[in-house]
């Protein structure tokens, strides 16, 4: 879990996430917690880098040098430690700046924002879906 550790900048409180808009998405928590903006719990990033749902059904999961699989074990992606988030396929979905929490797609359009935030939750959360 060495690249989480790295990854991670997450402090104690719970952190926003929020759209391009700047509106309130969801809030993750620096245990992993995902809320929504009515701060109902509809997942988990665990310490083993598995994603669960709600219900602690298997979503996903992180491996430590942060390649990122669906449910099945299928690759779906990866995450580079400059913030950059490719599919399965190594095509670029997005970045994130890991100084300013800013996520843009892959044409640098702003998709939203997770400051102080690790960034593989961010990528899980914002390009992967795993709780939209």
């Amino acid at each position: 879990m060495a690249a989480l550790a790295i990854a991670s900048t997450a402090p104690a409180a719970a952190q926003n996430l929020r759209n391009a808009s700047y509106s309130l998405v969801g809030k993750i928590s620096a245990n992993g917690t995902v809320r929504d903006t009515k701060l109902i719990t509809v997942g988990y990033f665990n310490p083993n880098g598995t994603i669960t749902d709600r219900n602690q059904r298997q979503l996903g999961r992180v491996s430590a040098d942060m390649q990122v699989y669906d449910a099945k074990g299928t690759r779906i992606g990866y995450i580079t430690v400059d913030g950059a988030v490719h599919d399965g396929e190594s095509r670029t979905l997005g970045h994130i700046d890991r100084k300013t929490g800013k996520v843009t797609d892959a044409s640098y359009k702003i998709i939203g924002y997770g400051e102080d935030l690790n960034i593989v939750w961010i990528a899980c959360y914002f390009f992967f879906g795993f709780f939209s």
